[in-house]
């Protein structure tokens, strides 16, 4: 053992071995005890169990939305995932994205020995074996990572992806400054700090938000369900915002403050129109090259459907697609590109469903072959999410090229 990983030991064990931070507020005669759990430790699981199992409180609330709730209660509903009505919806790179999270929260599991979330789990199980409710009291992930997209200007919104597949792709154990950052307890906002170009950016939509979206939560529950005593088990990165808002006491209509920050911020207006602008540019560029000679618009026509449908075509082929599936992106990605309302991956993606229809062990091996970059290829569920992305991405790069050969056609004619 070197001397970092010696170093790293050495941390886990004294984050084993330290005293999860406890406190009680008063809302509406009613008792929130905090309880800050770092989801690195074992140690949070045991003190869960033990304030649990003392008999005082009448509910536990649980910092987990009701996705990550099913994900733990239920195992098996990834298996039941609808590929095509996730690609049709939109939803195919969120689903990318909260996979490539997953693999890094095994990366965790792997380097500590623990399930991370391991006190959620006992939460709930220990709260349920003493019929007591369990409030999940977090915000949606979902709803979470689009205010985080939104959040960081369209320029860096790459960097976020980026950081994302190097994250899967990572084989580095965590740093001593990682480790201490797990300590903090809050899973989301240590992968993204993993690869966050600036972390401030990102804080007010993955922290602050999320205390005052949980406290919200919890001051509704006291004063509709009369509960006299809750145990609320977060992050201990979300104590001290959470036990300050609770004790101001100054939230009239939680219900309000939750539909506000259940909001997901609309992309800027002019924003929307720049797909139906370089529609119209390139409608005219195939208008003015017909009227100047039939042979040059033809040639336009042949260039548009060979540059935007190949490089499509080559990004299904990346990602390993079915033969029949690279030659539809080569030919739809040409016509949808003239359609902001549908997008060539999506087309793709829902043939090579249709022709390599994804087998219950692909959905059972997800939390370990989105761990390694082959693992993501030859699981047939994530390789027909790339085949999305990277036909779409094709296609997109492949528009503004043929554009700009279209209009560098006319300037030479």
């Amino acid at each position: 053992m070197n001397n970092l990983e010696e170093k790293n030991v050495a941390l886990v064990k004294q984050n084993h071995e330290q005293v999860e931070p406890i406190k009680t507020v008063t809302v509406n005669n009613c008792n929130i005890t905090l309880l800050g759990t770092a989801h690195v430790s074992k140690a949070s699981a045991d003190k869960v169990k033990e304030l649990i199992a003392t008999g005082k409180y009448d509910a536990v609330a649980v910092e987990l939305c009701p996705s990550r709730h099913k994900v733990i209660v239920n195992p098996d509903a990834m298996a039941k995932m609808d590929l095509f009505q996730v690609i049709k919806n939109g939803q195919a790179s969120m689903v990318a994205a909260s996979l490539a999270l997953g693999a890094f929260q095994q990366r965790m599991a792997e380097q500590f020995g623990i399930e991370p979330g391991a006190e959620m789990r006992v939460a709930i199980k220990d709260a349920q074996a003493e019929k007591l409710p369990v409030l999940l009291i977090d915000r949606e992930i979902g709803t979470t990572m689009k205010r985080i997209y939104r959040s960081v200007p369209w320029w860096k919104r790459i960097n976020l992806f980026a950081g994302l597949i190097a994250s899967v792709i990572s084989k580095e154990k965590f740093s001593e400054a990682e480790i201490e950052r797990l300590k903090e307890g809050d899973v989301l906002e240590s992968s993204f700090s993993q690869f966050a170009e600036n972390e401030k950016e990102l804080f007010r939509p993955l922290i602050s938000e999320r205390d005052e979206y949980m406290t919200a939560r919890l001051i509704k529950e006291c004063q509709e369900s009369k509960y006299q005593h809750i145990l609320a088990v977060v992050g201990a990165g979300h104590l001290n915002g959470m036990a300050q808002q609770l004790g101001t006491q100054n939230m009239v209509n939680p219900d309000e403050r939750i539909a506000q920050l259940e909001i997901i911020p609309s992309s800027s207006r002019w924003f929307k129109y720049i797909p139906w602008m370089i529609v119209v540019l390139i409608l005219t560029g195939f208008v003015i090259g017909f009227m100047r000679s039939p042979e040059i618009g033809t040639a336009m026509i042949i260039d548009w459907i060979v540059i935007n449908g190949g490089l499509s075509a080559i990004g299904a082929a990346i990602a390993f697609a079915h033969p029949l599936s690279i030659v539809t992106a080569f030919l739809a990605a040409p016509l949808t590109s003239l359609n902001p309302t549908i997008g060539a991956g999506m087309v793709v993606a829902a043939v090579e469903a249709y022709l390599r229809k994804p087998k219950v062990e692909d959905f059972n091996r997800l939390r370990t072959d989105t761990t390694t970059l082959k693992g993501w290829w030859n699981n047939q569920v994530t390789r027909i999410l790339l085949i999305f992305i990277f036909s779409t991405l094709g296609s997109a790069i492949g528009t503004y090229v043929a554009g700009f050969r279209i209009f560098e056609q006319l300037s030479n004619s």
